[in-house]
């Protein structure tokens, strides 16, 4: 069995724009060493602390399990790190609670009532899930260097309010194209030191991931739809089946839209000149997720941290970095341009927002 750790090598492709002449790319697989029982100490410590403290603790229960998955995840031998403040992750919590509650309050008082806290929290919202985006890059790092976020307000109002609001007024028919704006706002945006990621995903290849699944849905919901009115002609309780079978379709379909999203975006992904190669089988996932949703049910899950190892090392493990060349004189030198412009200040408004 090869070493995880050491560089390999794949086929020259043709019109390769990162290959030196006679030279093959080096390649730096994702290698997750996490395990399943050594997670679960953490999972149920977390998990009783959670509820001693009636959700506070949640905050640092994110940090512990955050740093555990990233420093179980190396590329090129280095571990990756998680650096969040659980004051920070406190303070976005306690926010989405409060924005939460006078959402649910504001209804039950009045209708204008509710109409003006929607309106304010769709001011807020952009520029608080902007933050959050800059707060998990900023406390990520690789080889000892920060990830970072420079995405504007202009930007996240874009992606986080106008395209919400024409998805849902054209029946969901502008969603994929939401969703290519929202991952091209994440990712130009984001770099490693000071070099730049990017990525060229087109509109069209959403549009063919989301329709397939679509044209999946309708087609398996007819399905569904007249067996279970055969059956029920003769035996109206069989009119039981339909919802689990609905079900059983939604966990098929699940497995494909993220093998499919997954290899999308890190196949059109670049860092600098390095690119990202993604190969995600649906029909694996799909196992995985099956065997999993059996063992979380068949446990009253506790199986629920062995479910998340087995998913986050299959993902991982399929992401490949393509490197033009060494990744060592690479991250050098980003420590040297990092080291010249000087770190930016960290915002006392940055949160982490995401519940």
């Amino acid at each position: 069995m090869n070493n995880p750790f050491e560089s390999s090598h794949v086929p020259q492709p043709e019109g390769n724009p990162f290959a030196s002449a006679g030279a093959l790319p080096q390649t730096e697989v994702l290698v997750f060493s996490g395990r399943g029982a050594e997670y679960f100490g953490i999972w149920i410590v977390n998990l009783v602390l959670t509820v001693l403290t009636l959700g506070i603790y949640s905050a640092w229960a994110k940090v512990r399990r955050m740093q555990y998955f990233y420093r179980h995840t190396t590329l090129a031998g280095a571990a990756f790190d998680y650096h969040g403040d659980p004051r920070a992750i406190l303070k976005g919590r306690i926010i989405g609670f409060i924005l939460l509650l006078a959402y649910n309050a504001s209804f039950q008082f009045s209708l204008i009532a509710g109409l003006v806290v929607v309106t304010l929290l769709a001011i807020v919202m952009p520029a608080l899930l902007m933050r959050s985006f800059r707060f998990r890059a900023r406390n990520t790092s690789w080889r000892g260097l920060r990830f970072g976020f420079g995405g504007d307000s202009r930007g996240a109002y874009g992606v986080f309010l106008m395209w919400p609001a024409l998805t849902l007024f054209s029946l969901y028919l502008l969603g994929p194209m939401w969703h290519q704006r929202l991952k091209r706002y994440q990712f130009d945006n984001a770099r490693y030191g000071a070099t730049a990621f990017s990525i060229n995903a087109p509109v069209s290849a959403f549009y063919r991931v989301y329709g397939v699944a679509v044209a999946v849905f309708l087609l398996g919901g007819l399905a569904i739809g007249a067996f279970v009115w055969s059956l029920a002609r003769g035996n109206p309780s069989a009119w039981i089946a339909g919802p689990f079978l609905f079900l059983a379709l939604m966990l098929f379909i699940q497995p494909y839209l993220s093998a499919r999203l997954q290899n999308l975006v890190w196949n059109s992904m670049r860092l600098g000149p390095h690119r990202f190669v993604s190969r995600v089988s649906a029909r694996r996932l799909y196992a995985i997720m099956l065997t999993n949703l059996i063992g979380v049910v068949c446990t009253l899950g506790l199986f629920q941290p062995f479910a998340a190892i087995r998913l986050a090392r299959y993902r991982l493990e399929s992401v490949t970095m393509v490197c033009d060349g060494s990744l060592d004189d690479f991250v050098a030198g980003q420590s040297q341009d990092v080291a010249a412009i000087g770190e930016e200040t960290a915002d006392l408004f940055d949160v982490d927002i995401a519940l």
